[in-house]
């Protein structure tokens, strides 16, 4: 005797060995036994043989109409032999009753299971939204074979090119762009961002890039809701100093200035002036909805994405020729040993009598000059400030040096700045054609010493300050300049051992950065308050609101510090396509990566692995792509005898290999039935 039985939703056939009241010993036709229960058991039959019969079933059941059977089917719950009675004849044989059971296993939109081989028959409504399902299934299935050929055959249809970044990135594994894109990397063995390249979904690497950025992190478009600058509110009082910024030329977001009093009397009173927006946006208002919402402006060669609106930008930032609203910190210092005396912060206007732009004056503001060398190119206006700008150097020089002694070693700066300009762009926006020039500055050039020190003073006084009156801030901190000791934020005011100070809380960038703004509501408060300033202060000690800004803040000025890098690559890669480069000079790091002399890039090459680490080579360059940003190369030279050790432990990371593009689409799963960058005066880096 044979029996047909259920098990974990298959049917299976085999040799009746024994049989007891709740079970059976049956023999497969592989020869394996199983023990079967008999509430499992559906059907016991003397012939055919079980292959035979279900060969002949499976045929039945094929031909078998579904629509036909449900026509006839019992409106109560029925067995299927009950079904094939009706179906086929009555009393039906053993296939035919195997056939049936198939049949209504198969077409579950048609008759649902009432227990082990009984069925009750769906309604007529939900058999029609089944059979409208299946229709529209169908349906939807020609189009990903048809999008899947479309893209095969090097033509993207546009709703895949329109869907490109979620499909590649953030995909809905469901949807039929996404399977359209899956199954045609399956027919093609390409990857899918060749395929997509090669269909033309991803015409421009450089529109790639800041499409995918803004896909990411301003899906809405970078334009901002129609807001006015509000006025700060009760008379400032006019500070009685002539004050001047140094920045880029392309810097419009105008934060600090700097302004000298008191030279040849004994006491110099150094102030550090910084815009103060703070005075007029209100926390929680809609000029801080957007603030926080953006947390930072976003730098790139040739563009920049801000963080509040231009005209909001304008009416707070530092422009010469105004009397500019200013959280104000004046510094008494010896002017013979240089230690500070006394420090004090005013709430007030502040004239601004220059912008100075560093990049049109590292050349004429230098050392010597400095040090009373005449230089007859260099404009009155400048001439006048000599006298200021020495004892800033001076200052800057001696500030440097504490710090460097706190620190346990000096800062290295043997590598230059790199500055990125497009030279022919038309528009707002690059298009990512445009020709790119690639100038160096070297780090720690006199400008920007004196305002990287000024800044570090400002940063770690106020943060001293909030500490002090009992006013919660968001400080930079690092245990110690070990291996693996990163900076962190936290609320805590913690000694920094990177830049050598007790606390360290960014504050002296309001205009484009959020933690800055957030710290500046906080120093207003002790302003105005004094030691009872923790109660008038926007944020309170253990503000979750605080914790959830810096969490917020750090993940996305992390991302646009990364997306800053890609972009810089892009046209590093760019500069050399452009001016025909198949070789450069490079210095060995380790792991087979070289550092360009020239140029702000870190690639993979092969020869390097074998090489000490600042060994000096000669690189051919190999092929390059844009949309991974990926170049290697093969050292075909070394250039050096005996090995000088030029890496900075400490800047080794500043540049690195482009991330790998992490592509969403599972090939796997492809079947488809299932700006230059503006001068940062504050930085965890001393220098800009």
């Amino acid at each position: 005797m044979f029996a047909l039985f259920e098990e974990a939703g298959k049917f299976l056939t085999g040799r009746v060995l024994s049989e007891a009241e709740s079970s059976l010993q049956v023999e497969l036709d592989s020869g394996k036994r199983v023990k079967v229960k008999a509430a499992n058991t559906l059907l016991k039959f003397e012939k055919p043989a079980p292959a035979a019969l279900l060969s002949a079933a499976q045929a039945l059941a094929d031909g078998m109409e579904a629509e036909l059977a449900w026509e006839f089917a019992p409106e109560d719950e029925f067995g299927f032999a009950d079904l094939a009675g009706v179906y086929f004849s009555d009393p039906p044989s053993v296939d035919q009753q195997v056939a049936a059971l198939f049949k209504l296993s198969e077409v579950p939109h048609y008759f649902r299971r009432a227990g082990k081989g009984r069925f009750k028959k769906a309604s007529a409504e939900i058999v029609q939204q089944a059979l409208a399902a299946i229709e529209k299934k169908k349906l939807v299935q020609a189009q990903i074979e048809a999008w899947a050929g479309e893209l095969a055959a090097g033509r993207c249809p546009q709703p895949v090119r329109d869907q490109l970044y979620k499909i590649l990135f953030r995909p809905d594994k469901n949807a039929a762009e996404y399977k359209a894109v899956a199954e045609a990397t399956k027919l093609t063995h390409l990857a899918p961002l060749a395929l997509l390249e090669k269909a033309g979904a991803i015409a421009s690497a450089y529109q790639f890039h800041w499409q995918r950025f803004l896909f990411d992190f301003f899906p809405k478009g970078t334009g901002f809701p129609a807001l006015q600058a509000p006025p700060v509110e009760g008379e400032l009082p006019l500070a009685t100093v002539l004050a001047f910024s140094i920045d880029d030329s392309h810097t419009t977001e105008i934060d600090d200035a700097l302004s000298v009093q008191g030279l040849g009397s004994g006491t110099v009173t150094l102030g550090i002036h910084i815009a103060a927006p703070g005075l007029a946006i209100a926390p929680g208002g809609p000029l801080d909805q957007v603030a926080r919402a953006r947390l930072s402006t976003v730098y790139m060669p040739g563009h920049k994405i801000t963080m509040l609106p231009d005209a909001v930008v304008q009416a707070y930032t530092l422009d010469e020729g105004r009397d500019c609203p200013a959280v104000s910190l004046y510094v008494s210092i010896d002017e013979a040993t240089l230690a500070f005396t006394a420090t004090e912060t005013k709430l007030e206007r502040v004239p601004i009598a220059h912008n100075l732009r560093h990049d049109k004056l590292d050349e004429l503001i230098t050392p010597a000059w400095l040090a009373g060398v005449p230089d007859t190119s260099a404009p009155a206006e400048l001439v006048a400030l000599q006298p200021q700008l020495a004892f800033l150097w001076r200052l800057a020089q001696h500030l440097k040096a504490q710090r460097e002694v706190v620190r346990g070693k000096p800062e290295s700066f043997n590598r230059p700045d790199y500055s990125f300009k497009l030279a022919d762009k038309a528009g707002d926006e690059p298009v990512g054609d445009e020709t790119v020039l690639i100038t160096t500055r070297k780090r720690g050039a006199p400008l920007d010493l004196m305002v990287a020190e000024a800044m570090i003073v400002a940063n770690s006084t106020w943060g001293q300050w909030l500490a002090d009156c009992g006013v919660p801030g968001i400080y930079r901190s690092q245990h110690s300049l070990a291996p693996g000791m990163k900076v962190r934020m936290g609320t805590k005011a913690l000694p920094h051992a990177g830049i050598g100070v007790k606390c360290y809380a960014w504050s002296t960038s309001p205009l484009r950065r959020y933690t800055d703004l957030v710290n500046q509501w906080q120093i207003i408060a002790c302003a105005r308050h004094g030691k009872t300033a923790a109660l008038a202060a926007p944020f309170k000690p253990k503000d979750a609101d605080l914790f959830s800004i810096i969490s917020a803040f750090d993940g996305a000025y992390s991302a646009y510090n990364q997306f800053q890098g890609g972009m810089e690559r892009y046209w590093t890669l760019k500069h050399l396509q452009q001016a025909g480069t198949t070789e450069l000079t490079a210095t060995v790091m380790k792991d087979g990566l070289v550092r360009a002399d020239s140029l702000p890039l870190v690639l993979q090459v092969m020869g390097a692995d074998g090489l000490p680490r600042g060994a000096h080579v000669r690189v051919r360059l190999g092929a390059m792509d844009l949309i991974s940003l990926d170049v290697g190369g093969t050292v075909i030279e070394r250039l050096d005898l005996d090995v000088d050790e030029l890496i900075d432990d400490e800047a080794e990371g500043e540049e690195s290999l482009a991330a790998p593009l992490a592509i969403a689409v599972d090939m796997d799963a492809g079947d488809s039935t299932a700006a230059a960058p503006e001068t940062s005066s504050d930085t965890d880096n001393p220098t800009p």
